[in-house]
C-alpha cells in the first residue's frame, strides 16, 4: 500500500495553480492533476508528482483539494474507475474550492460518504492576488473532524478559515459575500456614469474610493452585528447607525438630485435610499414581519 501522506491538488487554473504552489513544501509531498498536462510541468520541475486522474491522486493523498470549473467537473474527478472514490481510503477528505451550488455540494458529499470519504465545500475569496500571496479567506462547510484534518493545508492557502457549519454552509457564505462584490461593481458603474456626466475624472474618483475604503473598511464596516433584523431600542449601535443613516439619507438624496440635473439615471441610489435604514437595522427588513426580538432569535 502506498504512503498517502501527500496532499493532492486537482485543477491548476488561474486560481488553482497559485493555490497549489503554496503547497509545494508540504512534508509528505504534493501530487497534482490537471486536464492539461502542460499545467503540471512547472510543479514537476519543483519536485511535485503529476498524475493523470483523481484515482491516482487518491492513491497518494488523504487530503485532496479540488479547484475545477463547476459541479459537473467535480463529479467527474470523483466518480468512475479513474475518479477519487475508486481508490480513496476511508477517512480521506476532499475539499472542493470550486464555487458550486450548496445543493450540489450536499449531493456530492452524499456520494462521497457512500465510499466513507468526507467531502467539504471550501470556496475561497481573495482572487488571484490572495492565491499567490497565501492570504485567501476560506469559507468552509463540513464536519469538525474533516475541517480539522484540512486545517494545516488551509493555513498554507490563506490567512482566514471560517468554519460556517455543515456541508453547503461554505457555499452559502461565498454566495452572500459575492453578492456584495458584484452588486458593488454595478453601483460603481452608476457612480462613474454620474461622475462622468458631471465632467469629473473618474480615475481620480477611483483613487479616492480605494483610499477611503482602506481606512473605513468599505461595506464590511457595518457587518458587526449578529442579526440582520431590526435592532432593539436599547441596542448601543442604534445611535451610531442612526447617525450613519442620517448622513447616508442626505448624500443619497443629493446623488438622486444630481442625477436628475444631469439627466443620468441612478436606480441604485434610489434603491439604497429606500433600503438604507433597514440595512442598518433601524427598521425591520423590507417584507419582514419579524419584531426585533424575533429577528434576533432567528438569526
Amino acid at each position: 500500500m502506498q504512503d498517502r501522506s501527500a496532499v493532492g491538488f486537482i485543477g491548476l487554473g488561474n486560481i488553482g495553480a497559485p493555490m497549489a504552489r503554496r503547497l509545494r513544501g508540504w512534508p509528505g509531498g504534493l501530487v497534482v492533476c490537471d486536464a492539461r498536462p502542460e499545467a503540471t510541468e512547472p510543479f514537476v520541475a519543483k519536485g511535485a508528482v503529476a498524475v493523470a486522474n483523481g484515482a491516482a491522486v487518491a492513491e497518494r493523498a488523504s487530503v485532496i483539494c479540488v479547484m475545477v470549473q463547476n459541479a459537473e467537473q467535480v463529479l467527474a474527478v470523483l466518480e468512475g474507475p479513474e475518479g477519487i472514490l475508486a481508490t480513496a481510503l476511508p477517512g480521506t477528505v476532499v475539499a472542493v474550492h470550486s464555487t458550486v451550488s450548496a445543493e450540489s455540494a450536499i449531493e456530492l458529499a452524499a456520494l462521497a460518504a457512500a465510499s466513507q470519504v468526507e467531502l467539504i465545500d471550501a470556496p475561497v475569496s481573495g482572487g488571484a492576488m490572495g492565491a499567490y500571496a497565501g492570504t485567501l479567506a476560506l469559507m468552509v462547510g463540513g464536519s469538525d473532524e474533516a475541517v480539522a484534518k484540512c486545517q494545516p493545508v488551509f493555513d498554507l492557502l490563506g490567512t482566514m478559515t471560517q468554519h460556517m457549519g455543515p456541508v453547503g454552509a461554505g457555499t452559502h457564505t461565498k454566495i452572500a459575500r459575492n453578492l456584495i462584490s458584484f452588486v458593488g461593481f454595478a453601483v460603481v458603474g452608476e457612480a462613474q456614469r454620474l461622475a462622468e456626466a458631471a465632467g469629473l475624472d473618474i480615475a481620480k474618483l477611483g483613487e479616492v474610493v480605494r483610499h477611503s475604503d482602506a481606512i473605513t473598511g468599505g461595506a464590511g464596516a457595518i457587518m458587526i452585528r449578529d442579526s440582520a433584523g431590526e435592532m432593539a431600542p436599547e441596542d448601543g449601535l442604534r445611535s451610531i447607525f442612526g447617525h450613519t443613516a442620517t448622513l447616508g439619507t442626505k448624500d443619497l438624496a443629493l446623488a438622486i438630485q444630481m442625477g436628475e440635473e444631469l439627466n443620468c439615471e441612478v436606480p441604485f441610489a434610489e434603491l439604497g435610499l429606500a433600503g438604507l435604514r433597514s440595512a442598518l437595522g433601524l427598521e425591520a427588513p423590507h417584507g419582514s414581519n419579524l419584531s426585533p426580538d424575533q429577528s434576533k432569535s432567528q438569526s
